[in-house]
């Protein structure tokens, strides 16, 4: 099914950026929004797939973990040409990837979605093309799942259940579990799958401790600088919060920076628990500093599974409609210079 040539697509309110060139003229595509309309003509090797991928942005550590992943597979070395689109954290921009790809005939499309609606319409153009849907990272919702063929995720309900588990036994653990327990909670990009499986999740555990109370949810879109000014935001009209629960490490940065800058401390030896999401490199660091009490792992190396999931679809083998990524969590009582060495991202 592959593509011998593409020819002469026009992209409007895109531009072509080159990356990867060889001397054969082959080349991966990847492509930025600016307000330009460019024509492109591409020779592709007809021995390779050819993949469309449309990633939400580059927001966080988390998120430019998982695009080097996909990048480091999806290679012409292995047998691939990735034609990649960094959406830049707009729904809109995606709706034109995913629009462009299909005019570009390419044998498969993965979606990374910063949302779960409102890909109904173009996931059925696509459909309609022949070109099968890979969805990763965070899921979708549509009225036909048949839109796409499988979905690589992060079981993000189950992170958020593990939160509340982690907390509930460390509380017992401290003495506080008949404490009353104020709880503040940084909420990533409203309407992704993996805030609304983290919220949903923790809160499910939250409701069986009568003792928990939620002071306030705040947005924080999975941002270092949006983090810290929600954090600044709860700690002036609350002074009594006992657990902060961000729901990315990004955001678990910001929220320490504003924490430390009000003069309040947290972390194992702190007023305040520190829960986060992801696991990168650098909150473990934290974590060894002192200021995150336990991470929850979101994993971001999606990139080898996403490759054997398109060679077994090349191949007419069938694969699962959801497949989740192992993941674990870490916290002090573990060994955290071990884990830091051995990090890969």
């Amino acid at each position: 099914m592959k593509r011998g040539v593409l020819l002469g697509i026009l992209m409007a309110g895109v531009a072509f950026v080159c990356s990867g060139c060889q001397s054969s003229g082959n080349w991966q595509g990847e492509t930025s929004y600016t307000s330009s309309v460019t024509q492109t003509e591409t020779e592709i090797d007809e021995n390779l797939i050819v993949v469309g991928v449309s990633q939400v942005g580059a927001e966080s550590d988390w998120r430019i973990a998982q695009t080097n992943s996909i990048k480091e597979e999806l290679t012409t070395e292995n047998g691939f040409y990735m034609i990649f689109d960094n959406a830049q954290q707009k729904q809109e921009n995606q709706i034109k990837a995913v629009r462009n790809f299909i005019l570009q005939e390419v044998d498969y499309i993965v979606l990374d979605p910063i949302v779960v609606s409102g890909w109904d319409n173009v996931l059925q153009n696509a459909k309609d093309a022949g070109i099968p849907v890979i969805v990763i990272d965070r899921n979708v919702e549509l009225e036909d799942d048949s839109l796409y063929v499988t979905s690589i995720l992060t079981d993000s309900e189950a992170e958020g259940r593990n939160a509340g588990y982690w907390l509930a036994d460390y509380l017992e653990e401290q003495g506080r579990d008949e404490e009353n327990i104020n709880i503040v909670m940084l909420l990533g990009t409203e309407g992704a799958s993996a805030q609304i499986g983290r919220t949903k999740g923790f809160a499910e555990v939250a409701a069986d401790h009568e003792n928990w109370k939620i002071l306030e949810q705040l947005g924080g879109d999975f941002t270092q600088a949006k983090g810290r000014e929600s954090m600044e935001t709860l700690l002036e009209k609350y002074d009594d919060i006992d657990v902060v629960i961000s729901e990315n490490d990004n955001m678990t940065f910001g929220a320490v920076d504003a924490i430390q800058a009000a003069g309040r401390s947290c972390g194992p030896d702190g007023d305040i628990v520190m829960v986060s999401f992801d696991a990168v490199r650098s909150a473990l660091e934290a974590m060894q500093k002192g200021e995150i009490n336990v991470d929850f792992e979101c994993n971001p190396l999606q990139g080898p599974l996403l490759a054997e999931t398109i060679r077994k679809l090349e191949n007419g083998e069938e694969v699962e409609k959801i497949q989740y990524v192992d993941e674990t969590y870490f916290d002090t009582t573990m060994d955290l210079e071990t884990l830091i060495k051995d990090r890969v991202y």
